[in-house]
């Protein structure tokens, strides 16, 4: 901990801006490659980049190997980095080193050079077995030497520092040789350096981080002209909380990396952390609108896999398989669209899915053997434009969980729409109605239809309110069946083909067993006509 108290990030509720964003994907990430990223394929990797939007991209170590110079070399002859886009390269305090570095630069529109050395008791004593004052000669030296070869190498060039081990490193060392540091580069307001401040190895609660990164912003020499940077780590699991308290206790800049590649168990999370940032109404100026796109490129360029249940990009991180998880998607997606669609406030779901460029039904709604009615019900709707009455969803629903019980697998939407156009839609065995007249007499409807029941053909005559009602008595006449028609809905189909019109209808027995049908035709009579019959023949009446 600092050797003063430095909590005032506590009193801060959120992060208001986005910081600087710099990925560190093709230095950090790829480092922590089994097989790092070739020539052509950091080439690539740069350019998605840049589409997402990062204005500071580090490129890697060009002083390490003949890839990483060549890389670095075909940015810049080949004019491939935006104006307004700004490499990083990152270099040891060692003049070599920095001779090659400016020389796989030359000619850069705007590059910030990175220096660093380890600051760590542990690095210090059983590293480099040195005293404080040479651990600070090290850093001193290397800012002067950037200082010599910026001012003979073309090119536009700005300074950043780390402290390697930064969270190994007593608060006041870490400051002191910081702020020697910034003695030899005095920045101004139009010369601005960075100082990182990595959680090279997390070793503590990301409390302790904040209040170090608090105790650093304030004693810091020329603050106002230097930029505090982030670079954790995520040992513990704890980047993104790090990385979130350390932006409140003041810094202005992270470092990390696309989905959290890096050494051991990765850097912290660029797509979590400025989805965070996005789920709390804060623009996090990054274009994340095609996500599994981004995945897809990223997945291909790094022989990585991103998790199913990583935060935003998993396949499965919207996925809801409960049946009141979904159905409480459902009423919120509905309450929504009635009473406030300029708000994203639907249970289970803290940012839209179609933000990131996912679909409600193939990513939200998804069903299996833990389905619920509601959940089953807004994809058929929503998909298929069939809006069950609520007592309907219940059977179908049953009926949709059985199917992918006794099958063991999650079903598809169009699987979905299968079990419920087989089991309730237009169902003709073992009665089928081939047709049907109507007249108009004595204050009600007459229906003459032609039925073939069990292999058997007869005309049977009813009457009723409605041809409905009239059909199902002249049903019930010729039959001899007893049933009583319990509810009725129809709507239009908007979903596919606007000219279809759907029915449903539910009959009790005698017993008071209920059954259901549905009836989907470009006619709302014959709609009606055959949800009806479809619910006789489910029924054990004609079984």
């Amino acid at each position: 901990m600092p050797p003063v108290q430095c909590l005032d990030w506590t009193k801060k509720e959120y992060i208001d801006k986005a910081p600087i964003w710099c990925s560190v994907d093709l230095r950090d990430g790829n480092q922590a490659l089994i097989v790092p990223m070739n020539l052509e394929e950091k080439l690539e990797f740069f350019k998605v980049l840049v589409a997402i939007g990062f204005k500071e991209i580090e490129i890697g170590f060009p002083a390490a190997s003949e890839t990483e110079y060549e890389f670095c070399r075909a940015l810049i002859e080949q004019d491939l980095i935006p104006d307004d886009v700004t490499i990083q390269v990152l270099t040891q305090s060692r003049e070599h080193i920095i001779k090659k570095t400016f020389e796989a630069l030359a000619g850069a529109k705007h590059a910030v050079v990175h220096l660093y050395n380890s600051t760590s008791v542990a690095q210090r004593e059983q590293v480099f077995r040195k005293p404080k004052n040479e651990i600070i000669d090290i850093a001193v030296e290397g800012a002067k030497l950037l200082k010599e070869y910026r001012e003979k190498t073309p090119g536009d060039f700005k300074f950043e520092y780390s402290p390697e081990s930064f969270t190994g490193t007593e608060p006041e060392f870490a400051l002191e040789i910081c702020n020697a540091v910034l003695d030899v580069w005095q920045p101004t307001p139009d010369d601005k350096v960075i100082i990182n401040l990595p959680v090279t190895v997390e070793m503590s609660l990301p409390h302790v981080y904040a209040s170090q990164v608090e105790y650093m912003c304030k004693n810091m020499v020329n603050r106002e002209n230097v930029i505090v940077s982030l670079h954790p780590h995520n040992d513990r699991g704890c980047a993104v909380a790090d990385s979130e308290l350390g932006l409140l206790a003041g810094a202005d800049r992270i470092e990390g990396t696309l989905f959290g590649n890096g050494e051991r168990t990765g850097n912290v999370d660029i797509v979590t952390l400025a989805l965070n940032m996005y789920s709390h109404g804060v623009d996090p100026k990054l274009d994340f609108s095609d996500l599994p796109s981004i995945t897809e490129v990223y997945e291909k360029m790094t022989c990585m896999k991103v998790y199913d249940r990583q935060p935003y990009s998993g396949s499965l991180v919207f996925a809801a398989f409960s049946g009141s998880h979904q159905d409480a998607i459902a009423k919120g997606m509905k309450w929504r669209e009635e009473k406030d669609p300029e708000h994203w406030t639907v249970p289970y779901l803290p940012i839209d899915p179609m933000d990131i460029g996912r679909q409600y039904d193939g990513d939200v709604i998804r069903i299996n053997s833990q389905s619920g009615k509601g959940g089953i019900g807004y994809l058929l709707q929503q998909k298929y434009g069939v809006d069950l009455p609520k007592k309907f969803r219940e059977k179908v629903g049953y009926t949709v969980k059985s199917v992918s019980d006794h099958q063991h697998k999650e079903l598809t939407p169009d699987e979905v729409y299968e079990v419920f156009r087989s089991n309730f839609v237009n169902k003709e065995t073992a009665l089928k109605i081939t047709e049907a007249h109507y007249k108009q007499e004595n204050g009600g409807i007459t229906a003459t239809v032609t039925a073939d029941y069990k292999g058997s053909t007869a005309v049977y005559t009813g009457s009723g309110n409605g041809r409905l009602d009239a059909v199902s008595d002249a049903i019930k006449n010729g039959l001899g069946l007893s049933y009583s028609l319990v509810t009725y809905n129809e709507h239009a189909i908007e979903v596919g083909s606007k000219s279809k019109a759907a029915a449903y209808v539910e009959i009790c027995d005698k017993n008071g067993n209920s059954f259901w049908g549905a009836g989907i035709h470009t006619d709302i009579i014959n709609s009606s006509v055959s949800a009806l019959v479809s619910a006789i023949n489910n029924s054990d009446m004609v079984k």
